[in-house]
């Protein structure tokens, strides 16, 4: 290995992504390259798609990853999905909600934006009244708001949508694998994730899924998909069927990865791997309540694979998190947008949610407070 890496000492990741991966998902990436047409490889393939379609709860045949971190996920829902002149109403508050709208407004869409305090869940009756005042092509909401630890109540808005025209378009980036995703049973017709957080697994993939719905909008476009990579019209030859079209070089080993992370998550089954992630979040709001510290967000909204935690006024944020990098190889995250430098984003996802990283973390966090 060149020095260069073989000195980067390993991190316990606490921050808002990526998380720690397991040593059987780097054994996988480390397995042997081989051609992204191989049959081998196309068996692979389609036991990622099953191990998906059983962690989103959906039947949906276009259930993929894509080639690209969580953010392609997003640009791949919204660049199959709107027309220039679409109506677009993205429910906001964080940043990743507007990150939404930003992209849907360079696709020539008409968005509209309902924004909500942020570390404060989606409020469903101002949605209604909302949906009650205009038609929508798409509404979108992030599940998992990461940058400020909320948990939005993305199964009482779809059903607000449930038999109308438009399209529900959820982000569950930071939630997938962390904690329940119904996708069939919550009416969402486009969804995107991301393999870096509670899926364990490095970044670079963005599980997608599409339901017959959007299907069928994507199938009735005015015009082509405006970006050729992310052309799921394209890349669906590539992933179904007997006899596969090639499209781009898929990243190969890193769907090996993906395909031991999932293989990993549905072992530990499904709720034992949700029960592990609340445990663990209980006993860090805990151990940081004992230390005379807060979370931003109440407690029926808080996430439980980011928590986001006031700083005390009189403590230097970035000297804290320099000291627990540098000192105890601890990584956790700064505060976005309104709240930079008022809290710090503790991510407990996939792997890193074990007891030992509450435990080392809190004993650090006491060392460098004191």
């Amino acid at each position: 290995m060149h020095p260069r890496l073989a000195a980067i000492e390993e991190t316990l990741l606490m921050g808002p992504g990526p998380s720690c991966v397991p040593p059987q998902v780097y054994e996988a990436i480390a397995a042997s390259t081989i051609g992204h047409m191989d049959p081998r490889f196309v068996e692979v393939m389609d036991e990622v798609k099953v191990f998906l379609q059983k962690l989103l709860n959906t039947s949906n045949k276009l259930t993929i990853p894509m080639s690209g971190t969580g953010s392609a996920g997003m640009e791949t829902c919204f660049v199959n999905l709107v027309d220039p002149g679409d109506s677009v109403l993205v429910l906001m508050n964080g940043v990743f909600g507007k990150r939404m709208a930003d992209v849907a407004t360079r696709l020539g869409a008409k968005v509209d934006t309902l924004e909500f305090e942020w570390g404060t869940p989606v409020i469903v009756d101002d949605v209604k009244k909302k949906l009650d005042s205009a038609k929508y092509t798409i509404v979108a909401i992030v599940h998992a708001e990461t940058s400020t630890g909320v948990c939005n109540p993305v199964a009482e808005v779809g059903s607000l949508l449930a038999g109308t025209d438009s399209l529900y378009l959820v982000d569950t980036v930071t939630s997938l694998g962390g904690i329940p995703v119904e996708m069939d049973a919550w009416g969402i017709d486009a969804l995107y994730s991301g393999t870096q957080k509670c899926l364990s697994c490095p970044p670079g993939l963005a599980p997608v899924s599409f339901s017959e719905k959007a299907l069928g909008k994507l199938g009735s476009r005015k015009n082509k998909v405006p970006n050729w990579y992310l052309d799921l019209t394209m890349i669906t030859q590539y992933w179904e069927g007997r006899k596969r079209v090639y499209h781009h070089t898929a990243p190969v080993n890193m769907i090996y990865a993906l395909h031991q992370a999932l293989a990993l998550i549905l072992d530990e089954g499904l709720e034992n791997v949700y029960r592990r992630h609340m445990e663990n979040h209980q006993a860090l709001a805990a151990g940081l309540e004992e230390m005379g510290l807060s979370l931003l967000v109440k407690p029926e909204s808080r996430l439980p694979m980011l928590n986001a935690v006031c700083i005390p006024e009189d403590v230097d944020d970035a000297g804290v998190r320099s000291a627990l990098l540098n000192e105890h190889r601890i990584e956790i995250g700064a505060g976005l947008g309104p709240l930079a430098g008022k809290v710090w984003r503790i991510g407990l996802m996939g792997h890193t949610a074990r007891r030992e990283s509450v435990d080392r973390l809190c004993d650090a966090l006491k060392s460098v407070l004191n």
